[in-house]
């Protein structure tokens, strides 16, 4: 028996209601995450424009807005501000250029071609994936000091390089694997060398998944604390993540307001570094990974 007109309608009915509830709660969860997210940054802005130091003093919304703590990172004579942003921006520049182009090297040659030792290079990556930076810390820290790298920003950009190469090598060569070998052989064909090859060809369609690495790679010093907190020592050395906490830890400088200030503009370059590679990040990021 067909189903008569009433009871058609009262499903169409319950199929929208449905629908309505799930899109309702997809928008609920949206909504949740938003603010998770959201209320971290508007506290450290609305921290950053209060005109008391005092972390419980301050308040999300203050009656007098100021930028007084901005301008006394560029303009006070204590300040280190501009050398500690100069720094981070120099290593963070210098580890995403080379990283991204030593692993592409390092990715299109596990890839494309067959060579002994291959296999256990390929574990030795994910090996090396399950133990962090920072288990090696003694090490490192030695090994730095024989060399005369400790409290130099080279030697932190020697450990960031290093310590990025297996995870994103293996997350390019997933990519890599995902391009037609055709490709390979066609411009073989046409006379094309290794070298050729791989910039003129493969590097072009391997943006997406490229700029996913120099972005992540990018960020890094920004964020991290623990390996500057080890491997650098002098005050004109600090990254900027090293630097602002002696805000909140110095003696006498227990200055909350102003750490807001400057961990905000830290948002500026990540932020445009983003900006200009968003093109790429979205197919990048679902990219990877997907064929070993």
């Amino acid at each position: 028996m067909t189903d008569t007109p009433k009871k058609k309608s009262k499903k169409q009915m319950t199929r929208k209601q449905r629908s309505r509830f799930e899109v309702g709660v997809i928008y609920f969860i949206l909504a949740i995450m938003f603010i998770i997210i959201a209320y971290p940054l508007f506290w450290a802005f609305a921290m950053s424009m209060n005109t008391t130091s005092n972390l419980y003093s301050a308040s999300l919304n203050p009656a007098d807005w100021s930028f007084d703590n901005f301008v006394w990172l560029f303009t006070h004579p204590r300040s280190n501000y501009l050398i500690w942003y100069r720094n981070t921006l120099f290593v963070s520049v210098v580890v995403s250029s080379v990283t991204t182009l030593t692993v592409s090297f390092v990715a299109y040659a596990f890839s494309r071609y067959r060579f002994k030792g291959r296999k256990n290079g390929l574990y030795a990556f994910l090996l090396l994936q399950m133990f962090p930076v920072l288990m090696a810390m003694v090490a490192l820290f030695i090994l730095l000091n024989l060399v005369g790298l400790l409290d130099n920003l080279w030697g932190l950009i020697l450990i960031y390089i290093g310590g990025g190469i297996p995870m994103n090598a293996f997350l390019v060569k997933g990519y890599f694997d995902t391009l037609p070998r055709s490709l390979d052989e066609s411009a073989k064909m046409d006379g094309a060398g290794h070298f050729r090859i791989f910039f003129q060809i493969l590097l072009p369609l391997a943006k997406p998944i490229l700029s996913v690495v120099a972005l992540f790679n990018f960020m890094a010093p920004f964020m991290d604390f623990i390996l500057p907190r080890i491997v650098l020592r002098s005050p004109e050395n600090f990254t900027l993540a090293l630097g602002l906490y002696n805000f909140v830890n110095a003696q006498f400088s227990n200055n909350f307001s102003r750490f807001a200030a400057g961990a905000v503009l830290i948002a500026v370059p990540i932020a445009t570094v983003y900006l200009i590679l968003q093109k790429y990040l979205i197919s990048g990021l679902a990219s990877g990974a997907t064929k070993g």
